[in-house]
């Protein structure tokens, strides 16, 4: 194996592309979820633009840019495997998975770290109160509006407006009839066109300057939050659903478990332009290491600027090149693999 990358959204898929068309070698891609395409299966706005000048301008949205990056990976010829989960490290550069296979030590000559970044639920936002049914992350709710047409109720109120996520969450609530009642939090300044269309368009109320408390409840279901105003009044809204979107933190477990230096913020590895960490033949890219969100960090765009820089980084690096920093070996990572502690996997290189 030359090059294993880890997540299949649209930087993994970009990347895996890349790489192939490079010329680097065999290129493989581990995807935990069953189907490839991460967030744009549901997030029609993380398409971006595309940067391949022989396509239009603008990607198609949703499913159909997942289609079109992972028709571009394998059509480059990396091989992306679904269902497969990376649950740790076995040896510098061998990744510990598990999957309809069975398990498997993956070794490469070059690891790729492309697992994304999630939004904070509810409980890591430290908001108290009832729980039960109808508390969401944004990327939660639109999986659950567009993968299973699930109905979230007949209203809701959308946490998070200071990022463009939460005016996109709303518009997703009015068209799958759940009537937003309000979007808290945010600067109640400086509208982007998004807060502009909510405020006047929409007659959805931004209130910018609150911040919610607590979550009520009845029955195993929410049924409404209790707010703080910039003066201290407090005030409740009755709603169905309650929405968390942005505060984005990466998916960082496995290169924490590697022993990936960090960078100074939300525990993301620290990487170079081109996306090398800091143990030599491991990479990161997309929003892993630009936990930012997927309407600007992991779009196909964005992805697909980063994957050309990382795939000339990476073939320089197999060719022999001297890993910037005067980096050593890269250290085996600490303890063992949970889900394979007696080593009993079928390896492949």
């Amino acid at each position: 194996m030359d090059v294993l990358v880890v997540g299949a959204g649209a930087a993994g898929l970009a990347a895996a592309s890349a790489l192939a068309a490079a010329g680097v070698g065999r290129v493989e891609v581990l995807e935990q979820q069953p189907l490839a395409g991460g967030v744009l299966r549901y997030a029609p706005w993380a398409c971006g633009a595309w940067s391949d000048p022989r396509l239009p301008r603008h990607a198609p949205a949703g499913r159909d840019a997942a289609r079109r990056l992972l028709d571009a990976a394998t059509g480059a010829g990396a091989l992306v495997r679904t269902g497969w989960t990376a649950t740790g490290w076995a040896g510098p550069l061998t990744v510990a998975a598990t999957g309809p296979g069975g398990r498997e030590l993956i070794t490469a000559r070059a690891v790729v770290l492309a697992t994304g970044a999630r939004e904070r639920p509810r409980a890591a936002r430290g908001v108290p109160g009832a729980r039960g049914e109808g508390v969401f992350t944004g990327e939660g709710a639109l999986r659950a509006l567009h993968e299973h047409g699930q109905h979230l109720g007949a209203t809701a109120v959308v946490v998070g407006s200071a990022d463009d996520a939460g005016y996109r969450v709303t518009r997703a609530l009015r068209r799958a009839g759940t009537r937003p009642v309000a979007l808290v939090g945010g600067p109640p300044h400086g509208l982007t066109p998004w807060r502009a269309l909510a405020r006047l368009g929409w007659g959805v109320p931004v209130l910018g300057s609150a911040a919610v408390t607590e979550l009520t409840g009845a029955g195993g279901r929410v049924t409404g939050v209790r707010l703080r105003r910039a003066d201290g009044a407090v005030a409740e809204l009755d709603c169905a659903a309650v929405v968390f979107c942005g505060s984005w933190v990466p998916e960082n477990e496995l290169a924490a478990a590697a022993g990936l230096a960090v960078a100074a913020d939300l525990g993301r590895p620290a990487v170079d332009a081109e996306g090398r960490t800091s143990h030599p033949g491991v990479f990161a890219v997309g929003g892993l290491s630009h936990p930012a969100g997927p309407a600007r960090r992991t779009g196909p765009r964005h992805a697909a600027a980063r994957a050309h820089a990382l795939a000339a980084a990476v073939a320089q690096h197999l060719a022999g090149a001297p890993w910037p920093g005067g980096a050593g070996p890269h250290p085996a990572p600490a303890g063992r693999d949970d889900a394979n502690p007696d080593g009993a996997a079928r390896r492949k290189d």
